[in-house]
């Protein structure tokens, strides 16, 4: 069976909704933020030594593993799953998926958080967001580029590369600038969001501000 460690509101939530789409077995244990930090509370070093999220424990029959970063679980997955939602075959495909893969985290990912941590502070926060949205601005620009050429990421068909940059891009709809005005990204979002898998993990999750 697979355990995930979920935090409310924050990127496990994208492995509930990858187990959803595999239809893997999964139980959930749910942990909440502190209230006064936003961070992750301490119970979760427990689990795995760096006390973040997601993390999953997996007992496969031949020892139990402890899993955690989004990326190398999604990894995992595809192969317990004998390669769905995995890299398409066409050499092409296969790189967009694992760009698309690592750079949801590597590249996207952190200027929105920076945002995030930033819109924090009073007064001085707000000028320097302001130096920051360009730069985020940049990776908007390149998605909806991209989106605009092919359905999914890596190309015609759903794979864990688009799990993986659903986060950032939620993120970036909630508090990064990103609206109509790149329309290809926002229809990605919504058919993203209208998936039945989506919506099963969501509900399993409990309330997810991005969705």
């Amino acid at each position: 069976m697979i355990t995930v460690h979920h935090l409310e509101n924050s990127r496990s939530q994208r492995v509930l909704w990858m187990l959803e789409e595999l239809g893997l077995p999964y139980a959930i244990k749910r942990y909440e933020r502190n209230k006064a930090t936003m961070l992750a509370p301490p119970e979760l070093k427990a689990v795995h030594p760096l006390g973040k999220s997601p993390v999953i424990d997996h007992d496969a029959g031949d020892g139990a593993r402890v899993i955690a970063e989004t990326g190398a679980i999604a990894e995992y997955l595809v192969e317990l799953a004998d390669g769905r939602l995995g890299s398409p075959p066409h050499r092409d495909a296969a790189l967009r998926y694992r760009f698309f893969l690592h750079y949801a985290e590597g590249s996207m990912m952190p200027p929105l958080l920076l945002n995030l941590v930033l819109r924090r502070i009073p007064l001085l926060g707000k000028r320097i967001v302001k130096r920051i949205q360009p730069m985020i601005d940049v990776h908007l620009d390149y998605v909806e580029a991209e989106l605009a050429g092919r359905p999914w990421f890596a190309g015609d068909a759903m794979t864990a590369a688009d799990i993986m940059m659903s986060f950032p891009l939620e993120a970036a709809r909630a508090r990064g600038g990103l609206n109509a005005s790149r329309p290809h990204t926002i229809a990605w979002l919504d058919k993203v969001h209208a998936r039945p898998a989506y919506q099963a993990a969501l509900a399993k999750g409990g309330p997810y501000a991005y969705a």
